[in-house]
C-alpha cells in the first residue's frame, strides 16, 4: 500500500534545513523550496517520518506532513512549472 504525502517546512536554521532537504530528496521530489511531494510505502514514510524526527528542532521548526487522498490529487492543479511529472496515484484513503 502507498501513500501519496506532501511535505512542508519552515527551519531558520541553514544546516539543519539543507540536511532536511537532501533528506527529502532520497523519498520525493522538490516542488518548491520548501514543498516536497511523494509517493511512498508505509514503510518507507516510517522511516522519513523517523529521519525528519532525528533533524529538527521542535523548540524552533516547522515540519508539515500532509496526506493527499487520490480524489484529492484529482483536485490539485499547478500553475507556473507544470513540467513537473505527475505521479502515481495512492492505494489508500
Amino acid at each position: 500500500m502507498m501513500v501519496y504525502v506532501v511535505v512542508a517546512y519552515d527551519i531558520p536554521s541553514d544546516k539543519r534545513r539543507t540536511r532536511l532537504a537532501k533528506t527529502l530528496l532520497s523519498y520525493g521530489e522538490r516542488t518548491q523550496w520548501s514543498v516536497f511531494e511523494a509517493r511512498l510505502t508505509r514503510a518507507q514514510y516510517a522511516s522519513m517520518r523517523r529521519e525528519i524526527q532525528q533533524i529538527v528542532d521542535t523548540e524552533e521548526d516547522v515540519v508539515t506532513i500532509y496526506f493527499l487522498t487520490s480524489e484529492a490529487q484529482k483536485r490539485t492543479f499547478r500553475i507556473g512549472n507544470v513540467a513537473l511529472p505527475k505521479m502515481e496515484e495512492p492505494d489508500f484513503v
